[in-house]
């Protein structure tokens, strides 16, 4: 090198750093993350549309109308279109009123069809199923945060043949519901507490379950400040480290708390919004009425009920074994609770647990373990047509899921 090209040469200096990623980068890079798991998810719910046409067609019936004109779907498009205030008298005197549907899916419908040639069904149909991607997208990011993303993948897939997901391609809140919850979720396990806090108030004005997610953070929180206090520091300095956590739980309940003080004033009394889910069946009884329908099953009925319950408590002691992160537990944990002490229709519990997903954890780790891919995709196949099968069928009967 000769002395003039060392003399211009620049100083030398530390590399530049690397310019950081603009959102929408992080955004696309995510969701190329999230494509197989995505994918896999959107296979296994067109298959079941699809056997569920094609069984429709068979039997003569109108393919869109248990999807969006039946049961739960109808009170929900009824709410977007007139608003709170229709009410039930049924034969035995119990009144079953629109206020205990909360209001968030009534709301998308009535914004997507305002802007959109749909009808309330057809943006009911559109709202769940864009939150099904969502939700699939959600439990991939968990699972990818928890075990890597293989098993975000298998995650995924296993809450798309879940044995009720048929439910996932109604105009009901379980999608809705699950992708607010697993957006959460992930936030609160990278940190992000006020973005945590602020899709809880969402979630909180979609389903009573709400309740999940919102004692998720809270415990969470609790045991973290306890922990940081315990360790040595002050309690003045712990919570100045804290502010965003303190704030994104004091966010959480606020949906749902906005809903029941709007029943509570709208029908005169503190305790409304828990009355008029008792009239509907819905006030917790402590697991008696699961223990009486038990009771009344034919004896072979009731072993194989005994036998999926004792299944359920498997899968939670797997959870534990496996110390998935707290605000995960618990959110499974208190959505299982939540579902089986309730004195409901015993027929809706199983979709109604269906937003816990991290109970599938130890059984998409099980799947990973087989000794090729092609294995794997084996069995989610055969769940996936079971499901399938099971969907077509129920939709096809006369009682709701």
């Amino acid at each position: 090198m000769s002395d003039h090209q060392l003399r211009t040469r620049p100083p030398a200096g530390p590399a530049p750093a690397p310019a950081p990623r603009a959102p929408g980068s992080r955004a696309a890079t995510a969701l190329r993350a999230a494509a197989p798991a995505l994918a896999v998810y959107a296979a296994a719910r067109a298959l079941g549309l699809l056997t569920f046409w094609a069984a429709a067609s068979a039997a003569g019936k109108d393919p869109l109308g248990p999807l969006s004109r039946r049961w739960d779907s109808v009170w929900y498009q009824r709410i977007a279109e007139n608003g709170y205030g229709y009410t039930v008298t049924l034969p035995d005197g119990s009144v079953h009123s629109d206020l205990a549907f909360f209001p968030l899916l009534p709301a998308l419908e009535r914004a997507v069809s305002a802007v959109t040639p749909l009808t309330l069904g057809g943006a009911g149909l559109l709202v769940a199923w864009t939150a099904g991607l969502l939700a699939a997208w959600g439990v991939f990011a968990v699972g990818a945060q928890l075990r890597g993303p293989r098993t975000g993948v298998v995650l995924a897939a296993l809450w798309g043949v879940y044995p009720t997901a048929f439910v996932q391609s109604m105009a009901y809140t379980e999608t809705l519901f699950t992708a607010l919850a697993a957006w959460a979720l992930y936030a609160v396990l990278t940190g992000r507490w006020i973005v945590a806090g602020t899709l809880c108030v969402l979630a909180g004005l979609t389903r009573p379950t709400a309740a999940a997610l919102i004692a998720a953070l809270a415990i969470t929180a609790a045991v973290t400040l306890v922990r940081q206090c315990r360790a040595g520091d002050g309690f003045g300095p712990v919570l100045r480290r804290n502010a965003r956590m303190i704030a994104g739980v004091a966010l959480a309940p606020l949906g749902w708390l906005a809903y029941v003080v709007f029943v509570a004033v709208r029908e005169g009394g503190p305790f409304a919004y828990f009355d008029v889910q008792a009239q509907w069946g819905n006030n917790i009884d402590g697991g008696r009425a699961l223990a009486a329908f038990i009771a009344g099953l034919p004896w072979p009925a009731a072993l194989g009920l005994c036998a999926a319950l004792g299944l359920l408590g498997w899968l939670v002691v797997l959870c534990v074994r496996q110390r998935q992160p707290l605000p995960v537990l618990v959110y499974a944990l208190t959505i299982v609770v939540i579902s089986l002490i309730g004195a409901g229709y015993f027929g809706s519990r199983p979709r109604l647990m269906m937003p816990a997903f991290p109970l599938l954890l130890p059984p998409a780790a099980a799947l990973l373990r087989l000794r090729t891919t092609g294995r794997t995709a084996a069995v989610l196949t055969v769940l996936a047509c079971a499901s399938a099968a099971y969907g077509a069928w129920t939709l096809l009967g006369p009682g709701p899921p």
